[in-house]
């Protein structure tokens, strides 16, 4: 198992990255590596993973669904509130339809069957529609009309509908017994399901705010992500226990109150729970790639493919341009859906073997469409989203409270050979550390001789062994020398000394802060031998 383990987490990582260095998404190389470990070509898994799979898939959906959760704008769902709602019902529905049609001719399925391949196709991949949502939405792509969230929410929405219908028809088909009156009654269940997730997500938050925040049960960042994690785990559990609610949108639920609630310890999960899908992404798409039964594709590739192509293009197309009718939306980000919006992964993994499992006829075409649809959707979608992006969306101004931006912090840190010298350095090591950060040390030469900058330099070496940072000695006018070469790098900040009183031989020297302040663009810190004062 120990060594299962060890495989999934490094050939799984190390295929990510190869892949990635050749411009293609990380999770193509990711489901390689699970279809060489698998049962079709390596065999080099342990039986316990595969019975643990549904579980780890369970896992990386929490994680996926807090991350979507945590990283919802409230602002920009009111105001694009009835578009996430008719992208939640209708292009997974149109699809579902279309796709249950096209089977009863490509494969002889009766209406009830293919309309149980159309749940199947139809349902959306949060394991790639989030991370490429958040993604967007930390770069400013589409922000300003909410499209990052509106899809979120469509997308979380869309899946309750999609899987009470898919659990509905396994009843029907399986006993073969056909109740129209449930059919009828599906809406009121869908409301339901919704309503009740949408109020346990919110008292789940109530209670991880109480915890955390009045009670401080937790001491650190890891202790609240552990605490925040196993509560959602239970919300998805409990789910399945009780289907009164939708475990998938309380979970969601849970981390959008809990940035009304309280938006610092918001942040701090979020960077938490960024840090679990760095393991929870490979474990899941290496275990896709893993249950892939390749033989199983042969049969039904071209009639297959033609499957998702029509369900595509006759069946979602029509429920996007119905969700988004009358809308702010021009035509470009209409188009946007169609590679933002039309990933299969997660859900099919999970559902795909439930029908042929069950005894259900057709159910070995259906694991085939399903293991089909991942294969080529997936990494499609993963590629599609950032690439479009741009060309599709426009860029607006990013709210940093609602997500996680990636910044990179470098200081530019300006020294002379004064003894303030150390105290700069040491400041700048300081904030380095905090923010994990880079630094470049700034010399301009004037009256000093070689040995005091070797000196320097040495001094630098010691004070920043710790830290990534590049010594730069320049000629010319100090503060003017400064500012231009913080501009050259893009620094995030300067660091300098400021001289207190001086002798009147040595004012020109001090004022060089001053002409700092006044020319520059960037935040300057100042030390001295005192206190540091920030400008």
């Amino acid at each position: 198992m120990l060594t299962s383990a060890i495989l999934i987490l490094l050939l799984g990582y190390f295929s990510g990255q190869l892949v990635r260095r050749f411009g293609a998404p990380p999770l193509i190389g990711m489901i390689l590596a699970g279809i060489l470990l698998g049962r079709e070509v390596g065999d080099l898994l342990a039986s316990q993973v595969y019975e643990l799979a549904d579980d780890l898939r369970t896992f990386a959906v929490m994680v996926i669904l807090m991350r979507a959760g945590l990283g919802l704008d409230r602002e920009k769902l009111v105001q694009q509130g009835s578009v996430a709602i008719r992208l939640g019902l209708l292009p997974a529905m149109t699809e579902a339809v279309v796709v249950a049609i096209a089977a009863i001719f490509l494969f002889n399925f009766d209406f009830l069957t293919g309309l149980l391949l159309g749940c199947v196709v139809g349902a959306e991949s949060p394991a790639v529609i989030v991370p490429g949502m958040l993604r967007l939405k930390s770069l400013g792509w589409g922000v300003t009309k909410g499209i990052p969230d509106v899809i979120l929410t469509g997308s979380a929405l869309s899946d309750v509908l999609i899987l009470l219908l898919f659990s509905l028809l396994l009843n029907f088909l399986s006993q073969s017994n056909f109740d129209s009156n449930a059919l009828q009654l599906l809406p009121i269940q869908v409301a339901i399901q919704i309503i009740f997730g949408i109020i346990i997500g919110y008292l789940a938050a109530r209670l991880l705010d109480w915890l955390l925040q009045q009670k401080t049960w937790a001491q650190n960042v890891v202790q609240e992500v552990l605490i925040a994690a196993c509560l959602a785990l239970f919300l998805v559990i409990f789910a399945e226990i009780l289907p009164y609610f939708s475990g998938y949108l309380a979970t969601m639920a849970l981390g959008f109150f809990l940035i009304e609630l309280d938006a610092p310890l918001a942040r701090r999960l979020r960077l938490g729970f960024n840090t679990l899908w760095v393991i929870a992404e490979i474990v899941l798409f290496v275990l896709l790639g893993a249950s892939v039964q390749l033989k199983v594709l042969e049969n039904v590739l071209l009639p297959g493919l033609l499957l998702l192509t029509i369900g595509l293009i006759c069946g979602r197309s029509i429920g996007w341009y119905l969700s988004t009718l009358g809308s702010n939306w021009n035509w470009r980000e209409r188009l946007f859906l169609l590679p933002g919006n039309s990933a299969k992964a997660t859900v099919q993994a999970a559902i795909g073997a439930i029908p042929l499992s069950l005894g259900i006829a057709g159910g070995e075409i259906i694991l085939a469409i399903a293991a089909l649809s991942i294969l080529t959707t997936a990494p499609l979608g993963a590629w599609a989203i950032p690439t479009f992006a741009p060309k599709l969306l426009a860029k607006g101004e990013v709210d940093p409270t609602k997500v996680t931006v990636t910044a990179r912090t470098l200081l530019l840190t300006a020294v002379d050979t004064s003894p303030l010298a150390e105290k700069v350095l040491k400041k700048a090591a300081d904030l380095a550390r905090k923010s994990n950060g880079e630094a470049i040390i700034l010399h301009v030469i004037s009256s000093s001789n070689d040995l005091e900058i070797e000196q320097l330099k040495k001094q630098t070496k010691r004070l920043l062994a710790d830290i990534h940072h590049q010594f730069i000695t320049v000629n010319g006018s100090v503060a003017e020398t400064i500012v231009s070469t913080a501009e050259e790098y893009q620094v995030t900040d300067i660091i300098m000394g400021k001289r207190g009183h001086q002798p009147w031989e040595k004012v020109l020297v001090g004022s060089v802060s001053q002409a700092v302040l006044e020319t520059s663009s960037i935040p300057v810190i100042l030390v001295e031998n005192k206190v540091c004062s920030v400008n």
